[in-house]
């Protein structure tokens, strides 16, 4: 490989060095990079130096970039999201465990996340690894969950007066359609490895069909505790400079808010991905 590799645990999580990611990379290193993803499902770069255009360009190495439906991007840059947590902020965003967009019908691949400014201690964020979550389930359990179908909507978040919409920094903007309901697979397989992950989360999943509300969320009140159990996770401490790179079709991700009355700000990209099978 032309980077090197660390694992940051034994689940999920690598940091990657050898690499500067404000130049332009060859197609020896992307591949390189995209096999450690791949591995990893996520990946951690430490004193990088990237402006809007070099995130952006190292974004599209791994496909099409996508804006946010209900989070308003930079006006030089509509791709780019800026996640600001002032110090008199109540609330930040991302604040729970979640998976980028379930909402959409094709739901980000995933997300590239640059600290441009950060506390001096907090503002970690978790990672769960959901292969490992679904391979950990029993025979049995596995057994109910393939085939499931699950629903998704933005309601809870973006809607008026939802979670998302409640920061006072960021630039959100709510919508009737962040009421609208999509139907994804409960166990998702990965498009290129092929493996099986649970494909439930807190913040957007609002039930499963076929089933009666009080069965759906029992059962997802077992799966959204499950799937973030902590030997199927790392945690990432931030420094000014650093990338985390997320698969959002294997992973949650939950932003911890930890540092009350301090600065936090992050710039955020994605990349387009496909409908889940």
């Amino acid at each position: 490989m032309s980077i090197s590799v660390e694992p940051v645990s034994g689940t999920v999580g690598a940091t990657v060095g050898d690499v500067d990611l404000s130049a332009p990379l060859d197609e020896g290193t992307v591949a390189d990079i995209r096999e450690a993803f791949l591995e990893y499902h996520v990946l951690f770069f430490r004193d990088q130096d990237l402006s809007p255009e070099a995130q952006l360009r190292f974004g599209r190495c791994f496909g099409e970039l996508d804006t946010h439906p209900f989070v308003e991007g930079t006006e030089a840059h509509p791709e780019v999201i800026e996640i600001i947590t002032e110090p008199d902020d109540v609330l930040n965003f991302g604040g729970g465990w979640h998976t980028d967009v379930t909402f959409l019908e094709e739901p980000d691949l995933g997300s590239i996340l640059y600290a441009v400014d950060v506390p001096a201690f907090g503002g970690d964020t978790l990672f769960a690894n959901q292969h490992a979550a679904y391979d950990a389930l029993s025979d049995t359990m596995r057994g109910i969950l393939d085939g499931l179908t699950a629903r998704h909507s933005a309601g809870p978040q973006y809607a008026k007066g939802g979670y998302s919409t409640l920061s006072k920094s960021m630039k959100t903007k709510s919508s009737e359609h962040a009421a609208r309901v999509v139907r994804h697979p409960l166990v998702r397989t990965h498009p290129e490895t092929g493996r099986k992950a649970l494909y439930v989360n807190r913040a957007f999943t609002i039930g499963i069909e076929g089933m009666r509300m009080d069965e759906s969320m029992a059962l997802l009140e077992f799966l959204f505790e499950h799937a973030v159990r902590e030997p199927f996770t790392c945690r990432f401490r931030w420094s000014p400079g650093s990338v985390a790179m997320w698969d959002n079709r294997s992973v949650q991700h939950y932003a911890l808010y930890d540092y009350r009355g301090h600065r936090r700000r992050m710039r955020r990209i994605t990349v387009k991905g496909d409908r889940p099978h």
